[in-house]
């Protein structure tokens, strides 16, 4: 008796277990309009200050996560803690959800230097002129693809098969998480309003890839570094989707830094950023999050993408 009254617990405790989820699932997706749903997968924490040297001007780096937020900040703390260190200067960290956050910081002067995206720079219009300060080199390469995603178990095969589908996009400026995908219904005389079903933003490609795995959404269009990065991380997310499509190929997001500062404070800091993965528990904090070292920048690069974006 006893024996079938644990049975009974457990199955009462499993379908609650399983209720809970759905809810969850449910809630997730529920706030999802067909324009403008979104998932609040964000980990943000307050702005810091890290080696406050009072009586010099802090040095403001402003970025948005890639990956998890909280793994991006802790690497970044190491980073501008020895950039800090070695600038005998004090080093602001300011931490935005959004790539466009960044790009208001720029714009209003409140930033100094930024880790942005591809796609964030290359639409960047504020008042406040930038250039390229780096770029990041990941596994002997400038470059990424975008991949196309959908579950293992999906009979998804091919972008046709996203017609009145959910998507998953990882932000408004991401280059291979939105802009990409933008370019290839502008090509079909179309738009996401009216070629999918529905769509979110998960602001970070790593759960973007999660919401597939998660069947929160149809497909996603990710960072191929970022998918690498989830492969060696958590293996068994990976195994729940496939790749369907490896579509355009573009250059890392860059570094940038007011085009006010004098130059020998910019020659300065890239000496810094070029040489700083030589120094052991940078290197190690900055592997964490895929960069294996700061390299000169190619704006030309950039630029080819704004001609073929047309973007002024």
């Amino acid at each position: 008796m006893e024996k079938r009254f644990n049975m009974k617990l457990f199955k009462n405790f499993y379908l609650i277990f399983i209720s809970m989820t759905l809810i969850f699932v449910s809630m997730l997706c529920g706030g999802c309009d067909k324009s403008e749903g979104k998932i609040d997968f964000s980990e943000l924490q307050e702005n810091s200050t890290i080696n406050s040297i009072p009586e010099k001007t802090p040095l403001r780096i402003a970025f948005a996560s890639v990956i998890s937020p909280i793994d991006t900040r802790k690497s970044y703390h190491v980073l501008i803690d020895e950039l800090s260190r070695q600038l005998d200067q004090p080093v602001v960290l300011i931490q935005k959800k959004t790539y466009e956050e960044l790009n208001v910081l720029l714009a209003n002067g409140e930033a100094d230097i930024a880790f942005l995206s591809t796609g964030a720079y290359i639409s960047y219009k504020g008042a406040y002129p930038i250039e390229l300060l780096a770029m990041i080199k990941t596994n002997d390469t400038i470059f990424y693809d975008t991949y196309l995603i959908t579950a293992k178990d999906s009979d998804i095969e091919s972008f046709d098969d996203l017609y009145h589908k959910t998507i998953a996009f990882t932000d408004p400026a991401s280059f291979s998480g939105k802009l990409v995908i933008d370019n290839i219904l502008s090509s079909k005389n179309t738009t996401v309003e009216e070629y999918f079903y529905r769509y979110f933003y998960t602001y970070n490609h790593d759960k973007s890839i999660l919401a597939v795995a998660n069947h929160l959404a149809d497909a996603a269009s990710v960072d191929s570094q970022v998918y690498d990065y989830t492969l060696k991380k958590n293996p068994d997310i990976i195994k729940q989707i496939k790749i369907i499509d490896v579509l355009e190929k573009a250059p890392s997001g860059p570094i940038v830094i007011r085009k006010d500062i004098d130059k020998e404070t910019k020659a300065k800091i890239q000496n810094i950023l070029f040489n700083i993965h030589t120094v052991k528990n940078v290197k190690e904090a900055l592997n964490k999050v895929m960069i294996d070292q700061f390299v000169v920048p190619n704006p030309e690069l950039y630029e080819n993408l704004k001609q073929k974006y047309k973007i002024k």
